[in-house]
């Protein structure tokens, strides 16, 4: 076996980054952008207005000034504002050529048929946008490795860009493996139990914004198991296996990897829960034989395969790991490195019930995971750990 950090290495060491490909720009967010993006013309494209006012010279500030015309926003023509004119502007309008401030609407009263400012605080270039002032022509707009947030997708679409280079989501396949199995809404047999892996691990991708997820489900058996995984090799960037990867009569993960060429890392982590834990390869493939216990299940997802999802996708892992205060004791063996399901909460920590590995009625209630390192038995309340936590 070898130890949890040992294992997160070996990992991250065989996960090549998906190649990047072109999407509309409505449908990349959440991904990480994979080049640069440069503007293509100055924008605003002309001096805009930004609110509804009067445009005018600032030089004829405190002159009575002749009304003509209007710009709104939209125009598609302009004309010259000579001295001592001013013409009605609303926001986002381009100025009339020779205009160079805006004074607010408010800030005006008609006089003699004119329109004298009452405006103190004007000054040359007030309530203007220039030409270029979000970004101008050839500028560095959005740089590589940068996540497509929302404000990122409107400001990309705010300067005309239409498709962008990303990094993809990958394709993942879930196979459920167990005789055993029922699905939830089906009457339960004698000694079947409910399926949930699935429905868990589905959820948890969904979170990150993956929706390409194949789900099968394979008998206990060596020759349909590897028909199965071949089948969802094809297809996906990651597979996960639940169940199958111990050493009993009924295990058939293993066998069936390496019918199917997956070049085994690694097989048992110094862990609980998690212990049966595989990982291997078939070219840049990712295959994970997760624990069937439920919870062996998610503890597996988050310390392992969703950083490595995050590592294909150039993205940050968002699982977040802190330091916390533990608020009761807790006693565990020494040789496994141990993930307690916890409530984590203005840096204080509290294990909760129901550690067991086949129950997930904890899990449930978890936002974190509590790391309780290898080798140490004996944890005092008001002691510092390490906490993940989760993504919700």
């Amino acid at each position: 076996m070898i130890t949890v950090s040992e294992a997160k290495a070996l990992i991250s060491k065989h996960i090549t980054p998906l190649k990047p490909i072109q999407l509309n720009l409505e449908k990349t967010s959440g991904h990480i952008l994979a080049k640069d993006i440069y503007a293509g013309c100055d924008i605003p494209a002309f001096p805009q207005s930004s609110m509804d006012g009067y445009a005018l010279k600032f030089r004829d500030h405190e002159k009575e000034l002749q009304l003509n015309g209007e710009m709104a926003a939209g125009t598609e023509h302009s004309f010259v504002l000579k001295e001592g004119e001013t013409s009605r502007i609303f926001t986002g309008a381009p100025l009339p050529e020779g205009a160079d401030t805006v004074v607010m609407q408010e800030k005006v009263i008609f006089k003699n048929g004119r329109i004298v400012l009452q405006d103190q605080n004007l000054q040359a270039g007030s309530n203007v946008r220039n030409k270029g002032a979000e970004v101008k022509t050839g500028e560095l707009a959005v740089r590589k490795g940068n996540l497509l947030s929302p404000a990122a997708i409107g400001f990309l679409a705010g300067i005309g860009v239409k498709t962008l280079e990303v990094y993809p989501m990958p394709k993942i396949s879930i196979i459920v493996t167990g005789k055993e199995l029922q699905q939830p809404g089906l009457e339960l047999n004698f000694g079947q139990v409910y399926e949930s892996n699935s429905y868990s691990l589905s959820a948890a991708l969904k979170i990150e914004n993956i929706d390409q997820v194949n789900i099968f489900q394979a008998d206990d058996e060596l020759d349909i198991l590897s028909t199965v995984l071949e089948t969802a090799l094809k297809d996906s960037d990651v597979v996960l296996l639940t169940g199958g990867v111990s050493v009993g009569d009924y295990d058939f993960v293993i066998e069936a990897s390496r019918r199917c060429a997956v070049a085994q890392v690694f097989h048992k982590v110094k862990q609980k829960p998690g212990k049966p834990l595989f990982f291997g390869t078939r070219g840049t493939k990712l295959v994970f034989g997760l624990p069937g216990n439920p919870s062996s299940v998610l503890s597996c997802y988050y310390n392992y395969v969703l950083p490595a999802i995050k590592q294909m996708t150039q993205k940050e892992n968002s699982v977040k790991e802190v330091t916390a205060r533990l608020t009761s004791d807790y006693q565990k063996p020494s040789g496994l490195t141990h993930f307690l399901k916890g409530s984590y909460e203005n840096g204080k920590v509290t294990p909760l019930n129901a550690q067991e590995s086949f129950r997930l009625s904890s899990f449930a209630q978890a936002n974190c995971l509590i790391c309780l390192n290898e080798e140490q038995q004996n944890f005092t309340a008001g002691e510092t750990v390490d906490v993940m936590i989760l993504p919700q």
